[in-house]
């Protein structure tokens, strides 16, 4: 269930909104496809919820509801889900709102905004959002918690005309993607002190974990990512730039989900981590700092998602520094403010970005009076800014009467209290003119729309459904979010919790008085900037010009880009040349540099074997046509055909070891490359200009010599002593652990399948790399050499031409039989794959370069691309289905069952792996060889020309 809670959205989120814009879901009308696509996002989300709920009633009764599906356990990396309260409440709140945020945006997008695309990107984040909440294993935890970076990225940059746009999603990226690095570190440290990465078994060892030397640096690394992601001073400046991003990606993404990442990740782990000296003077401390700074700053921002993005980061350094107290009280006020911050917050996004909508800016200073033309949003605005002022009968009182509750608690002086009524304090000036400024203060002044108007019904509804949320919460808290605030508290302390009420009224004590204070100095501040320092004349950026947060990271970012291009300056000069000395010296110095030091290690024990006339004669030729390279590498033709022969080499070299896949495997490939070494080749001419001097040749042969002579004698050193080898296992396990006799095809579908994944998923990236590379080219051949030489064949021979008829169908036959044969005797999906691309590129030869090209050229390589996405979905399909039977990721299964009339067959799920090898080997040579042959235009040659 907590799997498919995550995969609704991933898959059929991400992917039905495309799909429905590119049908056109059942109708032309663009607005009627729109609201398809909404449909559509707004289904799966309710999906996802459903699925949430139907599990609520067993976590609130206690439990702890946990998946675990095996995937690498070596290195502990299991896809482990964990349903808790705090998860539960995370994910509610990552669901319901974004429930509301596809209803909002429905109305807020125009119809020049992409609705696939927002749809699209917004399914993709809430599904990283969930992996994060609920996964119980920390290393999957960091890959979701990355996925959040980059599709908040995609949606803060999704006006991506907009230059602040731009310049925000990589703020924003830069910030939470370098923290995302350093917490991926401090896991790594924090899973090799606990020895493991599950956070069910990580819980109950937080003594032993934090005695380990290494706590505070994983600690401190960990932090780092919470507070990057949370906006935490000094890293709160990203937030504010990110509100270039439509305002739906705001109220969803900066008020109530991803920003809480962070303070998620200091809760699940303060059972863990929490209760140290360090832990409260780092988590509590940049709290408080952050709760008082943004809050002033909030005051004087004239912007009105500037002004909710400072109190975000107020507020979320109010929750961190609730976190950091370590009390189980604190935990529960933690928890408490976080679902009444996501409703008020998420409410007022909204509005903002329907005072936008109607009025055309956002800018408080040429806004007011529109309670007179927006009565309604005027009414739900006001409540849900008395809820972040906290004002009494809101929900955002009683959470912040708690805090102030905590904050006398757990100080000795009267700093914590007097920071935490200050902020108080700038909290109620900065919701009062929120109101004030939009709604009141006269008329409104030179508006882009000089007739606003209140939206359409449902695009306000989910505000109004928020705000009354935030009045019922106000009035009966244990009624409405006590159950919820109970479960997720003790998750977050790891205890059970003393007594505690959430009630309106707790008699006159000192908290109470702090709020009275605030709320009375907040309006005495308001109005006193107001009137006497004309408020809206001030700007605080230049208070402290050029020591902003933004500033200086700005100035750090072109100081790297500036170092960096004096060191591109000093070493690129556009001479692949010299790159590849660069290389190749200091791989040189690298393995030499030790060696000199700890003493040269001589010849080993081991018994040398003599060597045959045969290898005699191979290294020879091999030694040959290395040479012959050497000296013709200019003539290009020359030198692929020479190539191809050291390639040969290495054939023969594997068959003489026993290696009959490999010899196979390395025949097909060279004859592939070679063709499409050659069609690339053909657009250039024959013979490459002689550029180097000699003082270059003496580097590069100094350099060879090295480099080949170093890789020799380390070899040497390798071969002359004795070493254990694994071929044992592989040759013992190949039958009962694979269900083949092929050992080297079982360890290609089976033992190692992740890695021939892998390299098939590079292959159909280098595919489409040539085919982005390659797309709108176009280039002349050269007729002629400088020397009048012709480059290409315009004259097929006639034998080739009648053979090629036969081969294609022979080829496809023998490329059956091999593949067929592949578990049991040499062959495999890969070989077949090859030999099916030989024959192709027969074919190609046979029709003569300028039908073959012509022909390549009518093909769409869209289909070739197709190929290679069935290739690949196939071989993942079939890896993936070994989850459903609790095994690891591409786990083989195989038996021998008694079909009738054809007896026994040896059957083994890898087969459907290789068909996938097979599908997506072919589907890359062919894209290759269309987009090559869409690059050239035959240039007019003689009749007859050849080469």
């Amino acid at each position: 269930m907590l799997l498919l809670t995550v995969l609704l959205p991933l898959f059929l989120g991400t992917t039905l909104p495309a799909l429905l814009n590119r049908s056109g879901a059942g109708t032309d009308a663009p607005s009627h496809r729109r609201a398809w696509i909404a449909w559509c996002a707004a289904a799966v989300t309710a999906s996802s919820l459903g699925l949430l709920l139907s599990q609520a009633p067993a976590v609130f009764a206690g439990q702890t509801l946990l998946e675990t599906y095996s995937w690498v356990p070596q290195i502990g990396l299991n896809l482990g889900f964990r349903l808790d309260g705090l998860a539960l409440m995370f994910a509610l709140l990552i669901t319901g709102i974004g429930l509301l945020i596809i209803l909002y945006a429905h109305y807020y997008l125009s119809p020049e905004d992409s609705a696939a695309k927002f749809y699209s990107l917004m399914m993709l984040f809430m599904a990283a959002m969930l992996g994060v909440v609920l996964s119980d294993n920390l290393l999957v935890l960091v890959v979701f918690w990355e996925a959040t970076s980059l599709s908040s990225f995609l949606l803060v940059g999704y006006w991506q005309h907009k230059a602040e746009a731009r310049d925000g999603a990589r703020t924003a990226l830069a910030v939470t993607g370098g923290g995302g690095l350093a917490m991926l570190a401090g896991i790594v440290i924090l899973g090799q002190i606990a020895g493991t990465y599950d956070l069910s078994a990580m819980l109950g060892r937080a003594a032993e974990i934090q005695a380990d030397p290494r706590y505070p640096a994983a600690l401190v690394l960990i932090l780092l990512g919470c507070f990057t992601k949370s906006a935490q001073f000094p890293f709160h400046f990203w937030l504010p730039q990110a509100m270039a991003a439509p305002t739906p990606v705001s109220a969803y993404l900066h008020s109530a989900t991803m920003v809480k990442a962070g303070v998620f990740l200091l809760a699940r782990l303060n059972p863990v981590l929490g209760g140290t000296e360090l832990f409260h003077l780092l988590v509590a401390g940049a709290g408080i700092v952050t709760l008082a700074f943004a809050a002033f700053v909030a005051v004087f921002k004239h912007d009105l998602k500037g002004l909710l993005a400072y109190s975000t980061i107020s507020h979320l350094g109010l929750i961190t520094f609730l976190i950091g107290l370590g009390s189980p009280l604190s935990a529960v006020a933690a928890v408490f403010h976080v679902l009444n911050h996501a409703t008020f917050k998420a409410s007022l996004f909204m509005t903002a970005g329907i005072i936008d909508h109607e009025t055309g800016t956002r800018d408080m200073r040429r806004l007011g009076g529109l309670w007179k033309y927006m009565p309604w949003t005027a009414t739900l605005a006001m409540v849900a800014a008395a809820s972040m002022a906290g004002v009494p009968l809101a929900n955002g009182f009683l959470s912040k009467e708690m805090f102030f509750t905590e904050t006398v608690t757990a100080s000795e002086t009267w700093l914590l209290p007097a920071a935490a009524t200050f902020a108080g304090i700038c909290s109620v000036a900065y919701s009062l003119r929120f109101i004030h400024d939009v709604f009141f203060n006269g008329p409104p002044k030179d508006l882009p729309d000089d007739h606003p108007h209140e939206p359409p019904f449902f695009m306000k509804a989910p505000v109004g459904l928020l705000v009354v949320i935030c009045l019922v919460v106000g009035v009966l808290p244990a009624l409405t979010f006590g159950p919820m605030v109970h479960v997720a508290a003790t998750a977050v302390a790891g205890a059970p919790l003393p007594e505690y009420h959430l009630a309106i009224w707790h008699g006159f004590n000192l908290p109470l008085l702090m709020s009275a204070i605030a709320l009375v100095g907040g309006v005495a501040m308001y109005f006193a900037l107001h009137r006497l320092f004309r408020l809206h004349e001030q700007v605080i950026e230049q208070w402290w010009r050029g020591w902003t947060g933004f500033e200086i990271f700005s100035r750090a970012i072109d100081s790297v880009f500036r170092l960096c291009g004096r060191l591109t300056l000093a070493l690129e000069n556009g001479s692949l040349q010299r790159y590849a000395a660069w290389l190749t010296a200091s791989a040189v110095v690298v393995v030499a540099v030790p060696l000199w030091q700890h003493g040269s290690p001589g010849t080993g024990t081991r018994e040398l074997l003599p060597a045959n006339p045969l290898a005699i004669a191979l290294w020879l030729v091999l030694a040959a046509s290395c040479g012959a390279i050497v000296l013709m590498h200019h003539d290009r033709f020359k030198a692929v055909v020479l190539t191809g022969l050291v390639g040969l080499v290495a054939a023969l070299t594997f068959v003489s070891l026993s290696a009959p896949d490999l010899a196979l495997t390395q025949l097909s490939v060279e004859v592939v490359s070679t063709v499409l070494l050659l069609m690339g080749l053909a657009l250039l001419p024959q013979h490459s200009p002689r550029e180097s001097g000699a003082a270059r040749r003496v580097r590069d042969g100094v350099l060879a010599l090295a480099g080949g002579g170093g890789l020799a004698w380390l070899t040497w050193l390798m071969l002359t002593r004795d070493h254990d080898s694994i071929s044992w296992f592989f040759l013992e396990q190949s039958v009962p652990g694979g269900g083949g006799t092929n050992s080297v095809n079982v360890i290609l579908v089976d033992f190692r399948g992740y890695d021939t994944f892998g390299e098939i998923t590079v292959l159909g990236i280098a595919a489409l790399g040539v085919m982005a590379l390659l797309d709108g080219m176009r280039a002349r051949r050269p007729g002629a050499d400088p020397a009048g030489r012709a480059w290409t064949f315009a004259a097929t021979p006639l034998l080739l031409r009648v053979a090629s008829r036969v081969v294609l169908p022979l080829a496809l036959v023998v490329t059956l039989y091999i593949f067929l044969r592949g578990h049991n005797l040499p062959g495999g999906g890969f070989i077949a794959g090859l030999i099916t691309a030989v024959a192709l590129v027969l074919q190609f030869m046979a029709l003569g370069q300028s039908r073959a090209e012509a022909l390549l050229r009518s093909q769409s390589g869209r289909r070739f691309v197709r190929w290679i996405g069935t290739g690949l979905a196939i071989a993942g399909i079939t890896g993936a289905g070994a989850f459903a039977f609790g095994r690891p990721f591409l786990t083989s299964a195989h038996g021998h069952p008694h079909v009738p009339l054809l007896g026994e067959l040896p059957l083994a799920s890898a087969a459907l792996f290789d068909l996938g090898v097979y599908i997506t080997v072919v589907g890359a040579t062919l894209l290759m060889l269309s987009a090559l042959g869409a690059v050239s235009k035959e240039s007019p040659q003689p009749a007859g020309s050849a080469s």
